[in-house]
């Protein structure tokens, strides 16, 4: 089985990535993250953390919680602010955080090598996040948040990341905190 495969993402329409940009979900408490969308109508905290959406005393683990992440996902897709690729493709990434520069490639990746130890596991997470995290993907139908992979030295991957990375990117935002959040779609059949 492939490690990874092209996917076609689900991303902000073109020209509405600063209005949908927003820190990991696992950064910010939700009183941080009510006060961070505040007048921001589109940004992601809206689906990755939706109980700023609901009374404050909301338990954030409440069935109501990702049911408000579904109908915020519809919202956003309905009012034309995400939108998803008509064909699987890989993506290039670059994140810029002051002089750390940092480029990779977006892709679909097996859980089931996962499962049989190809993909190694690099840090023990909580099985309460674990949870939480997986009623999200089922409420949504999706996977909201990057799970960042690294690979042994690919010169073929590093040459299309680059010759992509030269090209006009497909999104570019900077969050609040002066990250730049820099993406490109590959679409060329050779290079999928």
């Amino acid at each position: 089985m492939s490690l990874i495969r092209p996917f076609p993402a689900l991303r902000p329409a073109p020209g509405r990535a600063q209005e949908v940009i927003a820190p990991p979900y696992d950064v910010l408490n939700s009183e941080e993250a009510r006060a961070l969308a505040a007048g921001r109508p589109w940004s992601f905290l809206h689906i990755s953390k939706p109980e700023i959406d609901l009374p404050v005393d909301t338990d954030p683990y409440a069935p109501v919680v990702y049911a408000k992440a579904a109908e915020n996902l519809k919202t956003m897709l309905d009012a034309g602010v995400l939108k998803q690729d008509d064909t699987a493709c890989y993506y290039a990434y670059r994140i810029i955080m002051g002089a750390h520069v940092q480029t990779g490639l977006v892709a679909a990746a097996s859980v089931a090598e996962y499962d049989v130890n190809r993909v190694r596991k690099h840090e023990f997470t909580r099985p309460d996040k674990e949870d939480d995290r997986v009623r999200q993907v089922e409420a949504l139908n999706g996977q909201t948040g990057p799970v960042l992979l690294a690979y042994p030295d690919a010169p073929e991957v590093d040459a299309i990341l680059a010759a992509t990375t030269q090209q006009q990117a497909d999104a570019d935002a900077t969050s609040e905190a002066g990250v730049r959040h820099t993406l490109w779609v590959i679409r060329d059949d050779a290079n999928i």
